[in-house]
């Protein structure tokens, strides 16, 4: 249960889950069975799950950049602080 919950929790930072990141959908709680035979939606698939994870890097890549304006800031003001 603590592996679904982690895989299934949408982040702030990428505003997605690591499942759907990875996989391009929700987890389901339920199982079917695998179809036999080539599956035709593959490409789409791929496609999807590259959209998504772009998403998430962009996402996190401004996440990044507010980290790193907020922590220069900071800086700045303890060491204005410091050296009064």
């Amino acid at each position: 249960m603590a592996e679904f919950t982690y895989n299934n929790k949408v982040y702030s930072s990428t505003k997605t889950s690591f499942f759907k990141a990875n996989y391009g959908q929700d987890s389901r709680m339920g199982f079917k069975g695998r179809r036999k035979g080539k599956y035709e939606g593959a490409e789409r698939f791929v496609t999807k799950i590259k959209d998504i994870q772009e998403k998430a890097k962009a996402a996190l890549g401004k996440a990044q950049e507010e980290i790193k304006r907020y922590t220069v800031k900071g800086a700045k003001e303890i060491f204005t602080v410091m050296s009064k």
